[in-house]
C-alpha cells in the first residue's frame, strides 16, 4: 500500500467517532444502536475498500454520516413495508396478494392484543378445537360436510395426498399438473405425499374413459386440478367434476377437486367469463376440495379443504395436520372474511371483490385526481396524462382476464421512465408501479382512495431534479 492511501486512510473516522457524531440525529432514534452499529462498518468498509483502489480520498465525517442516515432512511425500521400498489395487478403475489378487510384487521387488532378461547370450549372449561371458529362458516357456504384450514393451498393438497394416497396411486390428468408459483409443481407436491402419480391423457384432451382405463387396484385417489393459473384453448376436452364424481363412486374411489384460487361467489355478473366456485364443486359431489384463502376469496393466506366428514376427520387427525395448522391472526382474519359473505357484504367490503368489479369510471375518476393533485409545473416536467390500460387479477386466478383500468403516464424515453420507477421504489412509502412502452404507467385500478394524496406527494417528490 502506498504512503499516500496509507494517509488517507487514516482520515477516516472510527466506528465510534461516526456514531457519536450520529448520536443527535432525529431521523435514527428509532433505529436500533445494533443495527446502526453495523451501518457504520459497512459504509466505512465500503470507503476503505474505495480508497484501497485507489478511487480517490475518503469522504469528510459529515458526507459519510449523511450517507448513514439515507441508508437507515431506505431501509426503514421494518423490512417489511406496505407499500403503495400501481401495478394493477390486483392478486399481486409479490406484493402480498389479498388485501384484509377493515373487519379482518379490527378481529386480527381485538385477538392480538388480548388471550383468546383459540383452543378452549368456554361452556365446558375443557380443550376445543381451534377449527370450530371457522367449520361452521366453510359448512354453511359452501355446502360441506366438514372443513379444515391449513397455511396454504399447496400445504392442503399435500396434507390430502398423504392421508388418502401415500403408497398408492393418484390418477390425474396431463393437461392439469400445473406449476405454481416460486416453481412449485403438482408433480413434485404429489412425490412429496408419497402418492404415485399416475397420468392420463394428452395435454390438451382429457376423456372420461381415460381415467376409468387407468383406474386398478392400488389407485387410492381421482384427483382433478384446476386450472386457474393458464388456459388451453382450441382442440381440447377435459372431464367435468360431476362426470369424475359418477365414475368415482362406481368404482368406490373418492374423487379431490383442487380449485387453486377457489371462488364462493359466481363473479359473472360483473362481465367475469365462467369460473367454478366453491359451493357448485361440492354440489357435484367432489369428496374434497381445496382452494386458497389469499385469492378470489380474499383473505389471508391459507389452504382451505372442505368436503366428506368421513374423508375431512382423516386429513384432521394425520400427524402432519398439526406442522401444517394455522394460528390465532390467520384464523381470526378467515372468520371475519367468511362472516362478510355469509351477511351478504363481500362484494362491498371484501377489498380483492371490490377492486375486481369496481367500475372503469371510478377507477379513471381516481387517476384524474391524482392528476389534479400535482402541481401543473410537475405534470409538465413528468409528461403526466391519464391514459386507459387493461389490469390483470393476478394471483395465478382468471390468467385469460384483462380489466379495464386508467392509469397516470410518466415520462418520456426509457431512461426517464426508469428513473422515475427506481426513486418511487425507494421513497416513504414504496411506490410499485410497471414500466410499458417506454412509459411509467400507475395504474390506479390497485391504488386505494386514501392513498391518492400521498401518491401526489411521492410523485412531486421523485419529480424534483
Amino acid at each position: 500500500m502506498s504512503a499516500d492511501r496509507a494517509t488517507a486512510l487514516r482520515g477516516l473516522p472510527s466506528v465510534d467517532q461516526l456514531l457519536r457524531r450520529l448520536a443527535e440525529r432525529p431521523e435514527l432514534s428509532a433505529v436500533p444502536r445494533a443495527r446502526l452499529t453495523a451501518l457504520v462498518r459497512q459504509l466505512l468498509d465500503a470507503e476503505r475498500k474505495r480508497v484501497l483502489d485507489g478511487r480517490g480520498a475518503p469522504a469528510d465525517p459529515d458526507t459519510l454520516a449523511a450517507r448513514v442516515v439515507e441508508r437507515a432512511r431506505r431501509a426503514g425500521v421494518f423490512s417489511l413495508r406496505p407499500v403503495i400498489n400501481a401495478t394493477g395487478v390486483v392478486l399481486h403475489t409479490n406484493l402480498g396478494r389479498a388485501l384484509v378487510s377493515s373487519l379482518a384487521l379490527e378481529r386480527l387488532a381485538a385477538v392480538g392484543a388480548a388471550y383468546s378461547n383459540l383452543e378452549l370450549d368456554l361452556a365446558t372449561k375443557e380443550r376445543g378445537s381451534r377449527y370450530s371458529h371457522v367449520e361452521g362458516l366453510l359448512t354453511r357456504l359452501t355446502g360441506a360436510e366438514d372443513a379444515l384450514v391449513v397455511n396454504n393451498n399447496a400445504a392442503a393438497v399435500l396434507l390430502a395426498l398423504e392421508t388418502l394416497a401415500h403408497g398408492r396411486e393418484v390418477v390425474v390428468s396431463r393437461g392439469e399438473l400445473i406449476e405454481i408459483g416460486g416453481e412449485f409443481r403438482i408433480p413434485d407436491i404429489m412425490r412429496r405425499s408419497g402418492a404415485v402419480l399416475r397420468e392420463v391423457g394428452t395435454t390438451n384432451r382429457t376423456h372420461l374413459q381415460d381415467y376409468a382405463e387407468a383406474i386398478g387396484p392400488n389407485t387410492a385417489l381421482l384427483l382433478k386440478v384446476h386450472t386457474s393459473n393458464y388456459r388451453v384453448v382450441g382442440f381440447t376436452a377435459d372431464v367435468s367434476s360431476r362426470e369424475l364424481v359418477e365414475l368415482g363412486r362406481a368404482r368406490g374411489i373418492p374423487v379431490m377437486e383442487d380449485l387453486g384460487s377457489g371462488s364462493l361467489v359466481d363473479l359473472r355478473a360483473h362481465a367475469f367469463p365462467y369460473e367454478p366456485t366453491v359451493p357448485e364443486t361440492v354440489a357435484a359431489g367432489v369428496d374434497l376440495v381445496s382452494f386458497s384463502g389469499d385469492k378470489l376469496l380474499g383473505g389471508p393466506q391459507a389452504g382451505i379443504v372442505v368436503g366428506k366428514q368421513a374423508i375431512v376427520a382423516r386429513l384432521k387427525k394425520n400427524p402432519w395436520n398439526r406442522a401444517l395448522r394455522i394460528d390465532k391472526f390467520t384464523i381470526a382474519a378467515l372468520e371475519a372474511t367468511l362472516y362478510a359473505y355469509e351477511a351478504g357484504t363481500a362484494l362491498e367490503t371484501i377489498p380483492t371483490l371490490r377492486l375486481l368489479t369496481e367500475p372503469l369510471t371510478r377507477v379513471r375518476s381516481r387517476a384524474r385526481t391524482l392528476l389534479r393533485r400535482l402541481a401543473p409545473a410537475t405534470r409538465a416536467r413528468l409528461k403526466a396524462r391519464v391514459v386507459d390500460d387493461r389490469a390483470q387479477v393476478g394471483g395465478g386466478a382468471l390468467p385469460t382476464v384483462e380489466l379495464p383500468t386508467a392509469a397516470v403516464a410518466l415520462g418520456d424515453g426509457a431512461a426517464e421512465a426508469m428513473r422515475l420507477d427506481e426513486r418511487l421504489r425507494a421513497g416513504d412509502p414504496p411506490v410499485v408501479g410497471r414500466v410499458v412502452d417506454d412509459r411509467l404507467l400507475l395504474d390506479c385500478r390497485t391504488v386505494l382512495s386514501h392513498q391518492v394524496a400521498t401518491l401526489a406527494r411521492a410523485l412531486s417528490a421523485a419529480a424534483e431534479p
